[in-house]
């Protein structure tokens, strides 16, 4: 699984695309867990966050 030369080139990417991201969200707006549970407001309270970070 992921073992073609497309795929470990993706993989070589994330560390530098979207991990960033995801440290950000965490250290700046204090995003270490989620609050609710389903997984439709999960979707939502996420969708807020990425909405947040966009702007």
């Amino acid at each position: 699984m992921g073992q073609s030369e497309g795929g470990i080139e993706k993989r070589k990417k994330r560390g530098y695309n979207v991990e960033p991201v995801f440290a950000h969200l965490k250290h700046n707006h204090h995003f270490k867990r989620l609050m609710l549970k389903s997984m439709k407001k999960v979707e939502i309270e996420f969708g807020l966050q990425a909405l947040a970070h966009t702007i």
